[in-house]
């Protein structure tokens, strides 16, 4: 008994958590469609910005669709460990299995079809690199966007500092390049040193991608050691109730 009363009050705990980042992330999407002044937004006002982006730009639904389901799945596990509930326990355990092998399939699409992601990066880095060229610098909103992006990544441009060459910016200042590409804060200069934004995330990325995997591989177990715990809670309920 004193197992048992251990792994609902471990179901208990553990899916409070869930329930809790799911509501964290539910809000979390729920502010990226409200906030208009958003980036993603911003990146789907730029011109000739490739199709294929449109299902990225609805990273606020998924991040809705996420966190409701988190926070159904944190539900039944609590409700269903507390309450011995063996309706609840066996459709969390359907739920989460759905989504390992949907985590399962993912996978293999990102690997599979790799190729297509780093066309689909190209042409977003063409259409940003047109976006700065025509209204850098002469766009109010496109240019605070910009300087707030490359402020915060401490980079310059998307590619690097040739990106600004020849928009409205470099022409208006003796064809310079902004404070962001600068050594100095607040100084314009004629060579821009500071690294473009996508090489720098796409760097970070690549340092950190043992880190990634390890994540991904912590809650793929995470998921396992779930199921195996619902089981073996829908088990022992069914058994005593017979």
């Amino acid at each position: 008994m004193g197992c048992f009363q251990f792994l609902k009050f471990m179901m208990f705990a553990f899916n409070g958590i869930i329930f809790l980042a799911g509501a964290a992330i539910l809000g979390i999407g729920i502010w990226v469609k409200v906030d208009s002044g958003s980036v993603l937004n911003f990146l789907g006002k730029i011109d000739k910005m490739p199709s294929e982006l449109s299902q990225v730009l609805n990273v606020g639904y998924l991040l809705i669709a996420i966190g409701i389901l988190l926070v159904v799945i944190g539900f039944l596990g609590c409700c269903g460990a507390m309450r011995e509930s063996k309706c609840m326990l066996l459709l969390f355990f359907i739920i989460v299995l759905l989504i390992f092998i949907a985590e399962v399939a993912g996978a293999v699409v990102i690997l599979v079809f790799r190729p297509l992601a780093e066309e689909l990066f190209n042409k977003i880095g063409q259409a940003a690199v047109n976006n700065i060229r025509q209204d850098y610098g002469n766009n109010t909103d496109v240019t605070g966007l910009w300087n707030s992006t490359m402020s915060t990544f401490k980079c310059c441009g998307f590619y690097n500092s040739s990106d600004f060459v020849g928009s409205p910016y470099y022409k208006k200042h003796n064809n310079t390049f902004p404070p962001q590409c600068c050594l100095n804060p607040g100084s314009t200069c004629t060579n821009g040193i500071i690294t473009g934004c996508f090489p720098k995330i796409r760097k970070l990325v690549d340092d950190n991608t043992v880190a990634i995997v390890g994540v991904a591989l912590g809650i793929a177990a995470l998921e396992l050691c779930a199921m195996a715990v619902s089981m073996i809670l829908f088990c022992r309920i069914k058994s005593e109730s017979v």
